[in-house]
């Protein structure tokens, strides 16, 4: 696409689904001056546009690999994509690239929810087409002698052990869990990582609403407890970036004695709409 006008038909899904990423960035005059500036460096270097792409990528410190596509039987750039690992940029270069970059607009949401939220940035008859065809995540079954109340179980064994639901749903309300970051297994994830262990807490959490019906945009209240209230800032950026389109009521409390070797547990109650 370096240097071609920008295409009024895209004839497979995976280009369809590249160029909706480059109108959501900015649009095509925008990719064309970021290309352009790609292949000069590139040509500096004697390496391919794609080389310097992933080597920008690699050189931010949040980044630690780069997933790279191959169409199985019609190319084949194992062998050049290596060169990205060696390819250094001098201060021209990466002066360049950064104006490159920085006119480009951000992508909404966080990374994945290009996948789960709208705006779907896919093709059509991608997986945002099969959302509602997924079975739940976590099973549900109504509770015994309660008609018409769920509950979801994440199959952690303490939920057995201890004798309580991930979530229950009665009618339009939810409730889940103080939920720690746990394996179904027992075992601790991101082990004094409050930051770390809020994204898995989140993501179960929200496993367990939408196992039972609901959403993140059906969250009304949080309560989020720390072991070090010296972690409140960088687990609440996480609640941010899950819930700061919903702002559901919250409370956050420091210096709790934890049980486990958890630095976090959160809990959460949604209201589904009216149907």
């Amino acid at each position: 696409w370096a240097g071609k006008d920008e295409p009024d038909e895209i004839a497979d899904w995976s280009r369809m689904k590249y160029k909706r990423f480059i109108d959501a960035a900015g649009g095509w005059p925008v990719y064309q001056r970021l290309l352009a500036t790609l292949g000069d460096v590139a040509r500096k270097h004697g390496v391919s546009v794609s080389n310097v792409a992933s080597a920008w990528a690699l050189g931010h410190d949040a980044v630690r690999a780069t997933i790279i596509g191959a169409r199985l039987g019609e190319s084949q750039h194992r062998d050049d994509n290596l060169k990205a690992l060696q390819l250094t940029f001098d201060v021209e270069d990466r002066a360049a690239l950064d104006a490159a970059t920085d006119a480009l607009t951000e992508i909404p949401g966080d990374c994945g929810d290009e996948y789960r939220k709208p705006p779907f940035l896919t093709a059509s008859g991608d997986l945002s087409h099969h959302l509602d065809a997924l079975p739940p995540v976590f099973d549900v079954v109504e509770v015994a002698g309660n008609a018409g109340r769920m509950r979801a179980d994440s199959g952690s064994v303490w939920e057995a052990k201890a004798g309580f639901s991930r979530a229950v749903r009665d009618g339009r309300h939810i409730a889940v869990s103080g939920t720690t970051a746990t394996t179904p297994g027992g075992d601790p994830v991101c082990p004094e990582d409050a930051e770390g262990q809020a994204v898995y807490i989140l993501d179960k959490i929200l496993a367990a609403i939408e196992s039972l019906g609901g959403g993140a945009g059906d969250v009304i209240r949080t309560r989020i407890y720390l072991r070090h209230a010296s972690d409140w800032e960088a687990v609440s950026a996480v609640h941010a970036r899950v819930f700061g389109d919903v702002r559901p009521a919250n409370t956050l409390i420091g210096g709790v004695d934890l049980i486990g070797p958890y630095d976090v547990e959160i809990e959460a109650d949604a209201l589904l709409g009216e149907e």
